[in-house]
């Protein structure tokens, strides 16, 4: 395989031979065309394809068969020192069966270890909740409002540690940055079996953050190189899976390790914190070499064969970058600059994302964080908690996945992702005003457990949040972004159930009730918004005659979503 130059790209691709006017499809370089103004065709991965990605038709266009294109990006691969320009064919044509089993074989090397790691974090991130069924609060002498001053302290954290870790895993690569994330955590994590009182929870708390935050964007990164905008948040659902997988496993794992109090003196929940960051620390040193940098690195010294032959490199890199040719348009080992850095943070564009991140995770978030202690609270034993937790979860992996695999079937984002708030509504109206709430124990269990199988939109934001990005270096910054509103968002789910709003939190049902109606409302905006822009996108390129659009796309310096001839997903 060697490099594809600009005039070699040129003698591949065919030309078109239009007369007056050049359609969007044929002049755009990006992966999610407006619907055209009449049939054109392509040929894809070996088949016949029609140009709009977002009308729901699922075979690719391959955009370089367009010769300007070819040639615009060869050069910008070139000059990036794209680590995978090697692989870069436009005339390169495969099988769809050959991409069926290329694709399942990148799930069993890439998402399988993404979700491994993922379990790492939640682990170490989660088992508070287990531990403070066992009393860890009385033993440390916490009151409530300390155990969430000490989760504020963990989100704010995490949430100023986000950019930072951006910025490092791309500089240094997230294939080196996330196995020294998680090692480094999970020692911290062990010394939580140490815990003396206040200073120690507050102190752990914080440094579990720092070290934590920016770990879900760096792992979104990764597999962003090996998977094409439609497939990733089905990934990312599966990714997203583990996090109820990971409450059904430690779940049983405090059930069995919480039983280990008394034994060499301690209690329950210091064995469960030494136990389990051990878990991790293993995860952390095995993700060294379970990472490759990319598709074209994946051969080394311990694995000498690689995961693909030479053929099967070439269709991962193409039919990536035909999706997304702007993938390409930095190496993994490229720093963001300052200049990128602002690009992407005054990108307007993408703030509803941000807002609907900020707002749509909250109405959960509080049933979620007390539901230990509130099923403690009506009655059941520290070890019947850990058991009652597990329906919602198995619940919450469905979910899940139905409404991933509804938004990719049907192609749409924003209204499927609606119907988190919507499922959510009649259970938070039920949490404030049905007088059983919080009184009758199976009621309660009852009402919570259906709250908390809510159908998660969060793998198709991130997705969402990616796509619209349209660079690898603004991709970068927005997923952190994104999460940073996320985390700022969990961090004010803290403040909703407060000490003097106990038992039945009346207050803070109300509030959880309003944010719920305030979050419809937003993505509900979002639909329109982006509807809007693109149709003032439409009227001011249908406005260019062929030449003019021809010029924009071989000269305009904008990147990202800025660019006219992008169009925005919803």
């Amino acid at each position: 395989m060697s490099d594809i130059k600009g005039p070699a790209v040129a003698q591949t691709a065919p030309h078109h031979t239009q007369a007056d006017n050049v359609h969007y499809d044929e002049t755009t370089a990006f992966s999610d065309p407006i619907p055209p103004t009449k049939d054109d065709t392509y040929i894809g991965s070996g088949s016949a394809s029609t140009n709009s990605d977002e009308d729901g038709n699922d075979i690719k266009k391959n955009p370089f068969l367009d010769p300007d294109v070819a040639e615009h990006w060869a050069i910008v691969y070139e000059k990036s020192q794209y680590e995978c320009r090697s692989a870069f064919d436009p005339a390169f044509t495969w099988t769809e069966e050959e991409e069926r089993k290329l694709v399942r074989r990148l799930d069993w090397h890439v998402c399988l270890w993404a979700c491994v790691m993922f379990f790492g974090l939640q682990v170490d991130r989660g088992n508070l909740v287990q531990a403070v069924s066992d009393n860890l609060l009385h033993d440390l002498k916490l009151t409530t409002n300390d155990y969430n001053f000490g989760n504020v302290i963990f989100l704010f954290s995490f949430l100023l540690a986000e950019l930072p870790s951006q910025l490092v895993s791309k500089k240094i690569g997230p294939d080196r940055w996330i196995p020294m994330q998680i090692t480094l955590w999970s020692v911290v994590a062990m010394s939580q079996c140490a815990l003396s009182g206040k200073r120690s929870f507050y102190a752990t708390r914080s440094i579990l953050g720092l070290l934590e935050g920016g770990f879900i964007p760096d792992i979104v990164l990764w597999l962003s190189y090996f998977y094409t905008s439609r497939e990733l948040p089905t990934r990312l659902s599966f990714f997203w899976t583990t996090l109820s997988s990971t409450t059904i496993i430690t779940s049983l794992l405090a059930f069995a390790l919480l039983h280990m109090r008394g034994v060499a003196g301690w209690a329950g929940w210091r064995w469960l914190f030494l136990i389990e960051g051990a878990i991790t620390l293993l995860i952390g040193l095995s993700s060294f070499f379970m990472m490759p940098a990319s598709a074209v690195q994946t051969k080394t010294w311990y694995r000498p064969k690689g995961w693909f032959t030479d053929r099967e490199v070439k269709i991962v890199v193409n039919r990536v970058l035909r999706d997304d040719p702007s993938k390409g348009d930095m190496h993994n080992r490229q720093a963001i600059t300052p200049r990128r850095l602002w690009n992407a943070a005054r990108d307007y564009d993408l703030w509803p994302l941000y807002a609907i991140g900020l707002i749509a995770y909250i109405p959960q978030t509080p049933t979620n964080t007390y539901i230990t202690l509130t099923l403690r609270s009506l009655g059941f034993s520290t070890f019947n908690t850990n058991l009652l937790t597990i329906p919602y979860a198995v619940f919450h992996i469905i979910t899940l996945l139905l409404l991933t695999q509804l938004s990719e079937r049907t192609n749409e984002r924003t209204l499927v992702a609606m119907l988190q708030p919507i499922w959510t509504l009649p259970c938070i109206i039920a949490l404030r005003f049905w007088p059983g709430a919080l009184k009758e124990a199976w009621g309660t269990y009852a009402l919570v457990t259906v709250l908390l199988s809510y159908p998660y939109c969060h793998a198709i934001l991130v997705g969402w949040t990616s796509k619209n990005s349209n660079n690898v270096g603004a991709r970068s910054v927005s997923a952190a972004f994104y999460n940073m509103a996320v985390q700022l968002g969990n961090i004010c789910s803290n403040f909703i159930y407060r000490q003097d709003d106990k038992p039945l939190y009346h207050r803070g049902n109300r509030n959880l009730l309003i944010i719920n109606f305030l979050s419809i409302g937003l993505f509900l905006f979002t639909k329109v918004y982006y509807v809007y822009r693109n149709k003032q996108r439409d009227r001011v390129w249908n406005a260019m005659s062929a030449e003019e659009q021809r010029d924009y796309k071989r000269n305009e310096t904008l990147t990202g979503s800025r660019r006219l001839d992008f169009r925005f997903a919803h």
